[in-house]
């Protein structure tokens, strides 16, 4: 039992810890899984030509916009692979526009939406909402590869180093790095490549295997045997107050989870529920055999997700695939399948997450998948009802509002106690109708007629009562005055 009181305010909680669970009787939680929908991005041009992949993705308005990877066509100057960097843009998340936006030459022509090719392609972008940010900064970016570089622009397609020197030196960053202002903290955050070192030992050197252009078919090298030796791939995470000036990278923390190896992280705040950090790595089974024949060495993977509230310290209720590859076997080998940067609303139920799939071969390309809102987990409740207490809560706001689903015969009944356990009158489970249905922002209402306003800044506890139905997540908001 928890001892002092969660104050959650007026901001919709989520069930994907336990955080704010005292007791479950017969409810468990219940991880969900974003469903596979449209490619939304596929290689169509010759500087896409050898894929696409590491796209981060904001809202601008009424503007969905995308910066992406693009490994393209030979370069004429020196036949070696060119990495570039691209630009797309939508209205409803779902069906994506490539502006020719005439910046960048390539092969002889400015008729592309690149925005550059002269920096690394693990270029991750975002829109800066530090209420202090100058327009001339509106973008900003970190680019990386030997060491993290900062950009800025006003208006995400024109770019400038922020400073010549880096941001952040201690190697490695050899993949998508994520950097955003995080305004639950007051600070710019980072997280990156890094190297994990405790418990057994790593996998030390291995070979991998490239497409030489010049030669026409596959090299091998080795990487750096001292890179992962004593350790495990794993995600770092640094903070700024100004962008230009980093705290040391730390190790994000676990717990005492399984040590398991994370890629990119593609962290992000999840913006209808400010108090929760979400982190969907890709988890990289490097032992494993891939596909028959794959010519680039071992590994699968799969995409879990973590979730914080400080952002150093991450919850793994769930160790079980967020999104697994799947019955599409080009997302069975190493690196084949990555998780995006970026949570999207694309409808008044629905949120979008794109996943890039099949790297390395010719169906490479970047899908969106959808969830309900908030329904990353559930409390779920099976036929035989089921119950789930709160730890102590503080909360300010008129309404208890619920986002919730059950059965034709399901049910769920929401009762106010206060920290002791006792039943508030008038918010009792006997003066609750039941509540059923399927509804993402539901009032909770009682038979007395009163509402929780009068509670508002007294420590209460929430009991939930249920029957084949899953709670994915409440909030008080609403008239202090108690009106609807």
């Amino acid at each position: 039992m928890s001892e002092k009181a969660i104050d959650i305010g007026s901001r919709r909680q989520l069930l994907v810890d336990r955080r704010l669970i005292d007791k479950m009787d017969g409810v468990r939680l219940e991880l969900h899984h974003p469903q596979p929908r449209e490619t939304v991005i596929a290689p169509e041009y010759p500087w896409e030509r050898h894929g696409v992949s590491y796209m981060t993705i904001v809202r601008d308005g009424g503007m969905f916009r995308a910066w992406y990877r693009c490994d393209g066509a030979d370069n004429v100057a020196d036949a070696d692979r060119q990495i570039v960097t691209a630009y797309a843009e939508s209205d409803d998340g779902n069906r994506w526009h490539k502006p020719m936006l005439g910046l960048v030459e390539f092969a002889g022509s400015k008729e592309n939406n690149i925005i550059s090719d002269g920096w690394s392609g693990n270029f991750a972008a975002f829109l800066d909402e530090n209420p202090s940010v100058s327009p001339t900064e509106r973008f900003k970016a970190i680019v990386s590869w030997d060491d993290v570089y900062g950009m800025a622009s006003p208006d995400g397609l024109r770019w400038r180093l922020i400073s010549h020197e880096p941001l952040l030196t201690d190697r490695p960053f050899d993949s998508l790095n994520i950097a955003f202002w995080d305004a639950a903290t007051g600070l710019y955050v980072a997280y990156t490549r890094g190297v994990r070192y405790e418990g057994p030992l790593g996998q030390g050197m291995e070979s991998r295997v490239y497409w030489d252009a010049e030669k026409g078919g596959y090299s091998s090298y080795k990487r750096d045997e001292d890179r992962f030796k004593g350790g495990v791939r794993w995600v770092r995470r640094a903070t700024s107050p100004d962008f230009l000036h980093w705290s040391p990278l730390e190790p994000i923390r676990t717990g005492d989870t399984p040590r398991e190896e994370f890629y990119t992280n593609s962290t992000t705040r999840y913006e209808r529920a400010p108090d929760y950090l979400m982190m969907f790595p890709s988890r990289f089974a490097s032992g494993r055999e891939p596909q028959p024949d794959w010519p680039f060495g071992k590994g699968v993977n799969d995409i879990p997700l973590l979730t914080s509230q400080d952002g150093l310290n991450w919850d793994r209720t769930f160790m079980e695939a967020f999104i697994r590859p799947g019955l599409d076997q080009g997302n069975w080998h190493e690196r084949a399948f990555y998780m995006e940067r970026g949570i999207m609303q694309t409808s008044p139920a629905e949120l979008s997450l794109y996943c890039m799939e099949n790297f390395r071969l010719p169906g490479n390309n970047i899908r969106r998948y959808t969830l309900r809102l908030d329904g990353f987990a559930s409390a779920r409740a099976p036929y035989l009802t089921g119950e789930l207490l709160s730890n102590p809560l503080v909360f300010s706001g008129g309404e208890l509002r619920l986002n919730f689903s059950t059965s034709a015969v399901g049910w769920m009944k929401v009762e106010l106690l206060d920290a002791a356990c006792r039943p508030l009158p008038g918010f009792t489970l006997a003066e609750c109708p039941d509540i059923y249905g399927d509804k993402v922002d539901a009032k909770a209402r009682w038979n007395s007629g009163n509402t929780p306003a009068k509670l508002a800044g007294k420590t209460v506890r929430l009991r939930f009562m249920m029957s084949d139905a899953d709670l994915y997540a409440f909030r008080f908001n609403g008239d202090l005055a108690g009106t609807a």
